[in-house]
């Protein structure tokens, strides 16, 4: 099928660019201000999902604007597996815009109009890096995307605000500026070119088995938002920051991009062949599964829930890499669904830390007995979440996980299937005792003060947890998707 040339992957991009400019023109009309980002996020997911027949179908939607080197061009192209990522990223934009004008204003937070832009030049970066049609593209839009996120991080602006901003920083940008590019230089003086290519651009060249290697692992590791363990760290800190920083973070913008950029490598730079003959999916295989399993058992010794949710995020995208990886059609599926199953359901998890903390001023889960009696809406969602994390029907956290499971016996890994099994155990360990303290602990007597939903945080977390059963019960949009890129 013949690609469609078409301006919409960068109306999409310029939508959430637009909205910044305005969010700044408008610095001194909040309510005008307040109104920009909602509305340029259901604009940026009429125009992804207007690309969405023409994709479902097995055809791209192409756009090259001009030539950086000979075979390196800026050039954007929608297909299946940039609109996974895409999809996910402005449909959460909507209930994110909305849920941050009711955490902002509650809290009467400060530079309001620069959390906006920034957040609303975040998601132009992410849905960029979704549309990239090569790697020039795609690490030119990681890179904004750093810079852009990283006043966010320490928006604050107190001492634990600069420490954790710095570390954001210095393991993303150091990674980038040295293994990263290193691969980058690599790859072009052995293809003579950065293009995604069906079956791998380096599966097409002879080259050194030792040298390819290096630069996959170069890529594993300078794509740092992948979070594979060691280059983690810079995720918990980050964890200063607001919450609905902290959800863009860790669940839809941040994270996903660098496991997207991680699969982009694994299918269309290097090509499951390849991966599969030099023994490099064995290998990360046992990487990501330590980093799944590691991080997980750090998320149980977190009394901070945030904390506990930054680790968990570790874990849950080294899911994404594990599927892809694994090489299997059945696990790879999995792996490229876990993306969307694990955004819907983490966002709505952090949604409900910024409410328990909005509502309460409490952080701790060992100060939140009895909070769910307050805050019914609340911590329901928050279950309903966890058990999407911890992969139980009807939730969409169950569909990834199934296909994970399933594609590490057609694989014939059974240790693979062991390490999902014990880290859904380990879910179920650091997340439903928050529940159960929420629901059936008894509320100590001085924390009886009103506290009670605040409904603009409320409905939009609500609303998350939803699109999580729902994705459990109606996935074939993202199967769909994810066959594409496998088959």
């Amino acid at each position: 099928m013949d690609p469609v040339v078409s301006i919409r992957p960068l109306i999409a991009i310029a939508i959430a660019g637009l909205a910044a400019l305005f969010v700044l023109l408008l610095h001194k009309h909040e309510k005008l201000r307040d109104l920009v980002s909602p509305v340029a996020a259901v604009l940026m997911f009429a125009i992804v999902a207007s690309m969405a027949p023409t994709v479902l179908s097995g055809g791209s939607v192409e756009l090259r604007l001009f030539e950086i080197l000979p075979g390196v061009d800026f050039a954007f192209r929608a297909d299946a597996l940039g609109m996974v990522f895409a999809t996910v990223s402005s449909l959460l934009w909507i209930v994110a815009a909305i849920y941050s004008i009711g955490y902002m204003r509650h809290l009467r937070e400060h530079a309001q109009t620069r959390f906006y832009a920034c957040f609303a030049l975040s998601l132009a970066a992410a849905v960029g890096g979704a549309f990239a049609a090569n790697l020039f593209t795609l690490v030119i839009f990681y890179e904004v995307l750093s810079l852009v996120t990283y006043p966010l991080v320490y928006h604050h602006e107190d001492e634990e605000g600069w420490l954790g901003g710095r570390k954001y920083i210095v393991y993303l940008m150091g990674a980038s500026k040295s293994v990263l590019l290193a691969a980058l230089a690599l790859t072009y003086q052995i293809a003579g070119s950065l293009d995604f290519v069906a079956g791998g651009l380096l599966a097409r060249v002879e080259a050194p088995a030792a040298l390819l290697t290096v630069v996959y692992f170069c890529y594993l590791f300078g794509f740092a938002k992948a979070a594979v363990m060691p280059m983690h760290a810079w995720l918990p800190a980050a964890m200063v920051a607001p919450t609905p920083v902290s959800a863009l973070l860790h669940a839809v913008a941040v994270v996903k991009m660098g496991v997207f950029c991680v699969l982009r490598v694994v299918f269309h730079v290097f090509g499951v062949g390849l991966v599969g003959e030099l023994g490099l999916g064995i290998a990360t295989a046992y990487l990501v599964s330590f980093t799944i399993l590691m991080a997980s058992v750090y998320a149980l010794t977190r009394d901070d829930l945030k904390a506990r949710l930054a680790y968990s995020t570790v874990s849950q995208l080294s899911y994404v890499v594990l599927g892809a990886v694994l090489l299997s059609p059945v696990a790879m599926v999995g792996g490229i669904v876990h993306i969307a199953a694990h955004a819907f359901s983490k966002i709505t998890l952090f949604f409900c830390a910024g409410s328990i903390y909005c509502a309460s001023g409490k952080r701790n889960i060992s100060d939140m007995a009895g909070i769910g009696r307050r805050l019914p809406w609340t911590m329901g969602a928050f279950f309903v979440a966890s058990l999407s994390m911890i992969g139980l029907p009807p939730t969409a956290g169950f569909v990834s996980k199934w296909y994970l499971a399933q594609g590490s016996v057609e694989a014939g890994e059974m240790a693979f299937l062991t390490v999902l099994l014990i880290s859904s155990v380990l879910n179920a360990a650091y997340f439903l005792p928050v529940s159960y303290a929420a629901f059936f602990e008894a509320e100590p007597e001085e924390s009886r003060a009103a506290v009670r939903e605040i409904p603009m945080v409320t409905i939009p977390l609500v609303a998350t947890a939803i699109l999580s059963v729902l994705m459990g019960i109606f996935p074939d949009y993202f199967l769909t998707l994810a066959s594409g890129v496998v088959g």
